[in-house]
């Protein structure tokens, strides 16, 4: 029969008929004290504290969480110190001083010494009362110490879990602690938060000794115990055999597999642990894999990759040593579709890694010929990153795969001009033997011409039209040329100089005399009349945002030109000079020559401000509106260059009577800002030239050459427009006399 009985505000304090008093709160556990020190001290008693819980847990409901001194004895990894602490000597107490456990055979012994107590009180029937807890057998106490290990951390790890993890090495005994052993064989399986046993803890560790301990025990059961642990798989699909590979601990990795040599084919469809070793470039880890395993092991990878896809981006030796042994790895495709030779032709290779696409042909040249699930083939993903050289490679394997077209109809050239790689572009165009691709269509009738206007790439277009095998007048689905495509694109732009890309590309095929499409202009569809409403709204935003720096910037030269106006170079006269309060300089021909750029750059600028209120006043139609702001920008160029011929007449001036070198060197320094301003121009206009030269039959190698004379010449040619009031200055100051005008000495007073 069980009673009950209860002091103080704290819970009951329960005692059963199992011989043991539990103390239900910190408040009893002074209680539990008091009752060894009572006059029936031959009483064997086991007293618990069970933190700050208020009731007995139900075991069934959730886990006992494991003790503080219990986890604070086994992260030490000492198994002799576990077992002291199990037997309660010396018994670890808290910072509260409340008792955690004390064995029952300890409390005996201590017992023992004591003097030998009053004989006991017998009941009615001559049967002697127990008066708390009688002592318990030897079962009972190795049940209670065992039980004690049942107790897990937050993170779901039992002791075996944290000893695996902490095990000191030179502490195992041959045989194990014998205590503990029993309840470790029932550990062995147990699975933390995180689905590890403490086999992979002990992997993780690199405890070695730790394995071969954990290993024994499951063999003492039978072989299939042994091999059920080895294979068992954590949350991430991991063994501990991948731990092991993942440690780099190569002895780890040949007792396991010594264990259990089918261990590295687990698990058939995620990362193998030869996949892991490949990824992380341990070869010894991947050879000790293939030679305990007989060659029988899984090679898989996460998301249908194979250790072959990890190899080609790993080094060139670990993909030697794959295609050894499995020839086969080159044609399994990963989830994407994707072949090892697909992963090698998609990366910018340096050194050594350049020549792994070369590898891989040479085991398996098939592999061109593979598509992925987009149906791109390896060399339309080495145009799409622009890898010019392994392009060439693939052709000069075959030459016939130029032509593979993927799901949507392209060619690798398609590709290579829809990601704008101008290298691919130019090495396919400069290649006679390719001409045969050049004017292929996709799916929606579009050659790589129509596409290169499209995307609005000089560059590209310039490669593709300075072909003589190029034609200008295929039409595609929609019945458009490349003509209709670049006037379509330069009525998106909306605003656009002659500079742009999109309205030198318009001009460049219509001077070539390419044609329009044979289709009707006034024809639109719902389409084109949505893109037409979305394209006024964006003309509109344009307009907006153009006026507001355009502003800042017209605004900022009429206050310096205005500025400069009454801040004369040189100074004024003396007001006793005849003509005093008058520019020293006055008269000059240099002078004369700052005031007149000086008063174009006032003007120009206040032009281009008017223009610029009038764009951003919504009362103007949208069409005027991007007429005035085309307006106020080239006003805004004319300003620009006569205020900088403005500053450099000033210096000059000022400079000249005393030293011609600065006044040089600020005349030379100063034409940088037409240097910039008319550069691009320049090289832009030697693009279009060269590729008309080559159109007309030149080799690409002439045009090259003649590229570079022409952007020279065309660079002069705007140079001398605009720095001829530079020279005209120039020129003047030759004129200027060494010496600086004084002014007039005033009459001797009169005596």
């Amino acid at each position: 029969m069980a009673s009950s009985s209860s002091t103080g505000e704290g819970p009951p304090l329960v005692t059963t008929e199992a011989k043991m008093v539990v103390a239900t709160g910190r408040d009893h556990c002074q209680q539990l004290k008091d009752m060894l020190s009572k006059e029936d001290t031959w009483s064997m008693v086991v007293v618990a504290a069970l933190s700050n819980q208020t009731s007995i847990p139900n075991p069934r409901s959730a886990p006992v969480v494991m003790d503080p001194g219990l986890l604070a004895v086994a992260c030490s990894g000492s198994w002799k110190k576990l077992q002291s602490f199990l037997n309660g000597d010396p018994s670890p107490t808290s910072s509260d001083g409340n008792i955690r456990i004390r064995c029952c055979c300890c409390s005996w012994k201590k017992r023992q010494a004591l003097p030998h107590p009053e004989p006991r009180p017998t009941s009615s029937n001559g049967t002697t009362r127990s008066s708390a807890i009688q002592q318990p057998s030897h079962d009972q106490e190795a049940l209670l110490r065992l039980s004690f290990l049942d107790g897990v951390t937050v993170a779901g790890d039992t002791f075996l879990h944290v000893m695996a993890t902490n095990s000191v090495e030179e502490d195992l005994v041959e045989d194990g602690p014998g205590l503990i052993c029993s309840k470790a064989v029932q550990r062995l399986f147990v699975r933390n938060n995180n689905g590890d046993t403490p086999l992979h803890c002990a992997a993780r560790a690199e405890k070695s000794q730790m394995v071969t301990f954990l290993v024994d025990l499951a063999r003492g059961n039978d072989a299939n115990t042994v091999k059920a642990l080895l294979e068992k798989q954590n949350n991430r699909r991991w063994t501990v055999l991948h731990e092991a590979v993942r440690a780099g601990n190569n002895h780890i990795v040949k007792l396991l597999m010594e264990a259990d040599p089918e261990l590295a084919s687990f698990p058939q469809d995620g990362t193998s642990p030869l996949y892991l070793a490949i990824l992380l470039e341990n070869k010894i880890i991947a050879k000790t894999l293939y030679e305990k395993s007989k060659g029988i092991l899984s090679y898989s990878g996460p998301n249908g990759q194979n250790a072959l896809h990890a190899a080609v981006l790993r080094g060139k030796d670990l993909a030697k040593m794959l295609l050894e042994w499995n020839n086969a790895l080159t044609r399994r495709q990963d989830e994407n579709g994707s072949t090892p030779l697909h992963m090698a032709a998609s990366m910018r290779k340096k050194g050594v890694k350049r020549t792994m696409h070369l590898l891989l042909l040479e085991a398996n040249p098939d592999q061109l010929y593979q598509p992925d699930n987009d149906g791109l083939f390896p060399i339309h993903v080495a145009a799409s990153i622009d890898a010019t050289p392994v392009i060439s490679d693939f052709l000069k394997k075959s030459p016939s795969c130029a032509g593979l077209r993927d799901a949507r109809g392209r060619t690798y050239l398609h590709v290579a001009v829809d990601k704008k790689k101008t290298g691919t572009v130019s090495s396919t165009c400069r290649n006679q033997s390719l001409s045969w691709i050049l004017n292929m269509q996709d799916n929606d009738g579009n050659t790589a011409l129509h596409l290169a206007v499209q995307k609005g790439s000089l560059r590209m277009f310039c490669a593709l039209f300075g072909n003589s095998k190029i034609q200008l007048n295929l039409t595609n689905e929609k019945g458009e040329t490349p003509l209709d495509v670049a006037s379509r694109s330069l009525t998106t732009a909306g605003m656009y100089t002659n500079q742009n890309s999109e309205a030198k590309i318009h001009c460049s095929l219509k001077i070539a005399g390419a044609k329009w499409g044979i289709c009707r202009h006034d024809h639109y569809t719902k389409d084109d009349t949505l893109q037409a409403e979305q394209d006024q709204k964006h003309q509109i935003e344009m307009v907006k945002d153009s006026t507001q720096s355009l502003c800042i910037g017209s605004v900022l030269i009429a206050t310096v030109a205005f500025g400069a106006t009454f801040a004369m170079p040189g100074g004024y006269r003396a007001d006793d000079h005849t003509n005093g309060g008058t520019p020293t300089l006055a008269g000059r021909y240099g002078f004369d020559a700052f005031i007149m750029t000086n008063t174009l750059a006032f003007s120009f600028s206040v032009m281009a401000v008017i223009s610029l209120m009038a764009s951003g006043s919504p009362v103007y139609n949208l069409r005027s509106r991007v007429k005035h702001v085309r307006m106020a920008f080239t006003l805004m160029q004319f300003s620009v260059v006569t205020l900088v011929i403005a500053f450099a007449l000033g210096a000059s001036m000022m400079l000249a009577p005393v030293t011609h070198k600065s006044a040089l060197a600020v005349s030379v320094i100063s034409s940088f800002v037409y240097l910039y301003a008319t550069f691009e121009g320049a090289i832009t206009n030697a693009m279009v030239m060269s590729a008309f030269i080559r159109r007309l039959g030149m080799s690409h190698n002439i045009g090259v050459v003649l590229m570079y004379p022409l952007s020279a010449l065309t660079f002069v040619g705007i140079l001398l427009i605009h720095l001829l009031p530079i020279l005209i200055g120039l020129t003047a100051l030759n004129y200027t006399g060494p010496k600086v005008e004084t002014a007039a000495q005033p009459p001797a007073p009169f005596a």
